[in-house]
């Protein structure tokens, strides 16, 4: 329960923002087995594994039944930040691995909808700025939220509200906040576009400033700085330092690829309700009618 206007009110149904994309990568590349038909004709891992994966976090990881909305990347999502470097993500190569993962969204989505689970799909957006745009509005009602995904870009998200969930970690790993990240990378969340900007962040294809590693950005953020407060610091000094002032104006440009917009239209929103539990992943593929 918590208190609002010296009222008691019923305390709020955790908001848990799943990265669809993110979930299906691992689903398809990392899922400890092959899951075939029973004819052995298709291969079944992609949306079993999504189910499984989303399933056992949902049942093992979370403090009470959550109201569960999966984003998706849209497929012109990027577009925008490429017009302004063309290299953001060039490093993503579409094999035949990634084709067959990208074909089970649509299965992902119908077995979403056959148990009313709600997800989102904007056709110009990247899934990070959408549930960027999520976790804004849910902080203006101070609702607990968390955000399912390996993408560290969300750690500039963290709040005493919001947490990211990483099943990928050991067990005792698997929630960050902003402690979590500043105990192992020395920085706070605000300051995370900053310290990707520097350093480089080879999942985005952003190289940062070749010798600044993770220890060299944290050290001349320390203290709260951002790259505007660099200049005036003292701290650009050395080789270091010049190669930072440089390459000052592509590296305010790499933090611009690396923010995440809070701002977006949404045609779906949270309706502050917990979702129906999942069943088994083999219930959903039986459902799916693709045994």
């Amino acid at each position: 329960m918590v208190r609002e206007g010296g009222a008691v009110m019923p305390a709020q149904v955790p908001l848990l923002l799943v990265d669809g994309h993110n979930l299906l990568w691992r689903a398809a590349f990392g899922f400890p087995a092959e899951i075939r038909s029973r004819d052995k004709t298709r291969d079944l891992t992609a949306p079993f594994g999504f189910f499984a994966l989303l399933r056992v976090a949902i049942r093992d990881e979370l403090p009470s039944a959550p109201e569960v909305m999966v984003v998706f990347d849209g497929e012109h999502g990027s577009v925008e930040r490429q017009d302004s470097d063309a290299d953001y993500k060039a490093n993503r190569a579409l094999d035949d691995g990634a084709r067959k993962a990208l074909e089970a969204i649509p299965v992902v989505q119908r077995g979403l909808d056959l148990y009313g689970v709600d997800w989102i799909e904007i056709d110009t957006a990247e899934a990070d700025d959408v549930i960027a745009t999520l976790i804004s509005r849910a902080r203006r009602h101070s609702r607990p939220a968390w955000i399912f995904s390996t993408d560290r870009d969300y750690y500039q998200l963290l709040d005493e509200h919001t947490r990211v969930l990483n099943t990928a970690m050991h067990p005792g790993k698997r929630h960050i906040g902003p402690d979590e990240v500043d105990a192992r990378y020395g920085v706070r969340p605000e300051q995370w576009p900053c310290f990707c900007a520097l350093k480089g962040d080879p999942a985005d294809n952003i190289p940062g400033v070749h010798g600044i590693g993770a220890a060299t950005a944290a050290r001349l953020l320390a203290g709260g700085l951002t790259l505007d407060d660099l200049p005036a610091s003292g701290r650009l000094t050395g080789a270091k330092g010049q190669l930072i002032q440089q390459q000052w104006q592509q590296v305010l440009a790499w933090r611009d690829l690396v923010r995440m917009r809070t701002d977006l239209p949404l045609s779906l929103e949270p309706t502050g309700d917990p979702s129906a539990e999942l069943p088994k992943p083999a219930e959903v593929i039986e459902k799916l009618e693709l045994w």
